[in-house]
């Protein structure tokens, strides 16, 4: 059964790559809603989903639905009230659950700016 949020099955060819080497592939994608939740750049799905929506979140300067796929090298920002943060999505997690230091290692901040309100 293929999980939510996930591209097809593994090839047989990647099966027999370990764990690490897969999430270098670039055929395994991920769900923008389920990468800014599991990389803790966002509390919860719903929220990046709202966020995404609104038309706030944008991936290599296109403003881009939920479900797009991400994969490692694309640029995410989002924007919110008074912050803009790009980041640089190194790695794509295998799993929905990740802990505090395997979110931190998914992404490498390029551009945290904080806006000014007149």
């Amino acid at each position: 059964m293929i999980q939510p949020g996930y591209s097809r099955l593994p090839t047989p060819d990647s099966r027999l790559q370990t764990p690490d080497s897969r999430l270098q592939t670039p055929d395994f994608l991920m769900r923008l809603d389920l990468f800014l939740k599991a990389s803790r750049l966002c509390p919860r799905r719903t929220v990046a989903q709202k966020l995404c929506d609104a038309g706030l979140v944008s991936v290599g300067h296109k403003v881009v639905k939920p479900a797009h796929a991400i994969k490692p090298g694309d640029e995410i920002t989002i924007s919110r009230r008074d912050r803009v943060t790009t980041v640089r999505v190194k790695t794509v997690p295998e799993g929905r659950q990740t802990s505090r230091k395997e979110a931190s290692a998914l992404f490498e901040l390029v551009r945290d700016e904080i806006l000014e309100c007149q």
